[in-house]
């Protein structure tokens, strides 16, 4: 699952490349709009909201596109070599008369009236890395579900947006609680800390080639895929296990000494996955 920063990145690269260009070719590879040609149109811009991205074009259209897990947006320059992936992988190719954006993987990929962009990002809770950003908010979102295990609360984009897979880890650990414990157990002095906290991550991170929590010169996360390797702070083997709610189980990372609270229990699928991926 792609980070938000991942996705402000994303959404730059596109910006910088087309905003205010006319296209000189559009071809779109999926059946629905195989047909649909935008050559001609000057892009408008593209933004941002949580991970999803948005392309708008004159005449009131976006495109909508979501990364997902593997997509990616890649742009060349004239007689550049693509080297995204094979050309089967390709969705989406927007040519101005310098730049390409080539889309490969998207696994969301529509095109909608620009007046209809809250249908499909409208549910969304504050964006971590947008003008809408109300830490507030955000935090009350989190606590409306008191029982929700916090890990699975924080990857809700409708409670906030922009966290994946990698933030809730290190999010967590950072906080000094397992991501099995229950939001509404964050003691208090913590859960005023973490909309903050969350913020500042993504803001210092969304300029960097390469993500960075620690603000260590050698480790540049400190939990996530560290399994079974030690702890920065305590030298504790890193533990990882599945947490989800069966559907969307997502690797998760944490140091059993330094973060307090539950984890899966010994036998449970969970665990059996947790001592396969620290084997």
């Amino acid at each position: 699952m792609p980070e938000g920063d991942t996705v402000w990145q994303a959404a730059r690269r596109l910006h910088e490349a087309l905003a205010g260009k006319a296209l000189t070719r559009s071809d779109f590879r999926v059946p629905r709009y195989a047909t649909v040609d935008l050559t001609g149109r000057t892009v408008l811009g593209t933004l941002p909201r949580g991970k999803h991205l948005l392309t708008r074009f004159e005449g009131g259209l976006t495109l909508h596109t979501h990364l997902r897990m593997e997509g990616a947006w890649k742009v060349y320059g004239t007689g550049e070599r693509w080297r995204g992936g094979p050309a089967h992988q390709i969705r989406a190719v927007l040519s101005a008369a310098d730049r390409t954006a080539v889309g490969y993987r998207l696994q969301v990929l529509e095109l909608l009236r620009t007046s209809e962009e809250e249908r499909v990002v409208g549910h969304l809770g504050p964006d971590l890395l947008g003008p809408d950003w109300d830490p507030e908010r955000a935090l009350a979102n989190i606590l409306a579900d008191p029982a929700r295990p916090l890990g699975e609360a924080l990857l809700d984009q409708r409670n906030l947006a922009g966290i994946g897979n990698i933030y809730k880890s290190e999010l967590c650990f950072l906080l000094g609680v397992t991501p099995w414990l229950p939001a509404g157990a964050l003691p208090v002095d913590r859960a005023q800390k973490l909309p903050a906290l969350a913020h500042r991550l993504l803001e210092a991170n969304r300029d960097r080639p390469v993500r960075q929590t620690t603000g260590l010169h050698r480790h540049d996360l400190f939990v996530y895929g560290r399994a079974p390797r030690p702890c920065l702070r305590c030298h504790t083997p890193v533990r990882a296990a599945d947490q989800g709610d069966g559907s969307r189980e997502r690797p998760t990372y944490w140091c059993p000494t330094c973060q307090t609270g539950p984890a899966p229990a010994p036998g449970s699928p969970q665990h059996r996955r947790d001592r396969r991926r620290t084997a």
